[in-house]
């Protein structure tokens, strides 16, 4: 089957979140219904995110029950359950009978709810999404939203479902909720510091956990408990972290990049137990009027960390980061513009703060999905071509015909990359390695 995606079309999709909306990309007209007195909710994915989710749902005051759980661990899903018991055991009402083991156990968890919140590992973000729009259900959905290309494809099929369905739909790229972006990046678009020609995103720090491999586990289980470092659940650390300064990017030049171009490897991080995944990534990518942005994240132990975007501008520069600062200045070095960073509401709060809000008042206002899939899409086309070393579009990196998921789910399966005889996990070399 020919498939015909291109980057205008995607564009088109998700006209109504990067088209220049100024206060909130995501906001869109409508209400689909009366207001409401409780709502269900159900958790798919018991890790610290997904549990952080939750607590940060009922933590909006609402008449908001959890009734259902699911995870592909037991004792995740226990430790979840445990904790969000001690704060909230008057709004958890989850029976033994509630609590879903294993792969399938997300489509039983979404069927006893309203609202469905999904914090799984992404590599299953696309069918977890495209379960709970089927089912009608409001979504809060962990970014990044897929991991290859036909992940992204099947999540933009189900977003123009849920939208024509009038589900809302919230993903984790939570700097679309916080104060300093939103102010700063309003007057970029207003032109105040003229033209962005150029801009730097990075995500630098030391790396995250690591799982080693205990008696008795299958590949699958060792792969799913070491979920960051293989590319079908993860999809590399660009994706699963760097993936929040990209959506920056790409909500400063309101459309994803035409081209990716860049290297990458494995220079610190090269043990059997960090598996496939790269520790670096250094990318330019080019957008449709010719400017460049850089992109670069790795994870060095020791090396000094950045986390922040800046952008540049024929008029003058800007400055962002997650710690509230939001700068604009001229070419001379006057400020333009300065976020107060006093009293800032919490970003992950605040995102639930709203959507909750709109839920209870019987509105339709979010539809966050194109936008994740976009600056996802980003990711994944920036891994693509440092694993090839080699310059790729967006629309050959739309088009990839890769799809890593396992052919089976299943614990005595075996996932698609396996380890050789020395233990070792094969990965990408740039100049040798074919992604598209």
């Amino acid at each position: 089957m020919k498939i015909e995606n291109s980057r205008r079309d995607f564009i088109k999709t998700s006209a109504l979140v990067t088209g220049g909306l100024m206060t909130s990309p995501f906001v869109l007209p409508g209400a689909y219904a009366a207001p409401v007195n409780e709502l269900k909710l159900a958790l798919v994915g018991c890790g610290g995110r997904g549990t952080g989710a939750a607590f940060q749902a009922l933590a909006t005051g609402h008449n908001i029950k959890i009734v259902a759980m699911a995870d592909a661990f037991r004792d995740r899903l226990d430790t979840a359950y445990n904790a969000l018991n001690e704060k909230y055991g008057d709004k958890l009402s989850v029976s033994e009978d509630m609590k879903f083991v294993g792969f399938d156990g997300y489509k039983n968890a979404i069927a006893q709810a309203d609202v469905v919140i999904l914090a799984t590992p992404p590599g299953f973000r696309p069918m977890h999404f495209e379960e709970a729009v089927k089912q009608g259900k409001q979504i809060f959905m962990e970014k990044p939203v897929a991991v290859d290309a036909a992940g992204i494809r099947k999540v933009l099929k189900a977003a123009e479902e849920a939208k024509a369905k009038k589900l809302n739909v919230v993903v984790g790229l939570q700097r679309h909720y916080q104060a300093n972006y939103i102010e700063t990046i309003k007057r970029i678009h207003n032109g105040d510091i003229g033209d962005i020609i150029n801009g730097q995103v990075y995500w630098n720090d030391g790396g995250v956990w690591v799982r080693e491999r205990q008696p008795g586990q299958t590949e699958m289980e060792y792969q799913m408990r070491n979920w960051y470092y293989f590319n079908w659940l993860c999809g590399d650390h660009i994706n699963e972290q760097h993936v929040h300064n990209i959506d920056v990017a790409n909500w400063v030049k309101q459309g994803p990049p035409v081209k990716a171009e860049g290297t990458g490897g494995r220079l610190i991080r090269t043990g059997k137990e960090n598996g496939e995944i790269f520790d670096h990534h250094v990318l330019t990518y080019t957008y449709a009027d010719g400017s460049v942005i850089h992109s670069e994240c790795r994870h060095f132990p020791g090396a000094q960390n950045r986390v922040d975007e800046s952008f540049q501008g024929t008029k003058g520069t800007a400055y962002l980061s997650a710690g509230n600062y939001g700068t604009l200045k001229d070419w001379k070095g006057n400020v333009l513009y300065e976020h107060d960073r006093k009293n800032q509401p919490n970003p992950y709060q605040v995102e639930h703060d709203q959507l909750w809000a709109t839920l209870f008042n019987g509105d339709y206002k979010f539809a966050d999905a194109e936008n994740a899939a976009n600056s996802t899409m980003t990711a994944i086309m920036g891994r693509y071509a440092t694993y090839s070393g080699k310059p790729l579009t967006f629309d050959e990196a739309l088009n990839g015909s890769i799809d890593l998921m396992p052919e089976t789910l299943a614990w005595d399966a075996m996932p698609k990359v396996l380890p050789g005889a020395d233990g070792y996990y094969p990965h990408a070399i740039p100049g040798k390695t074919k992604v598209v």
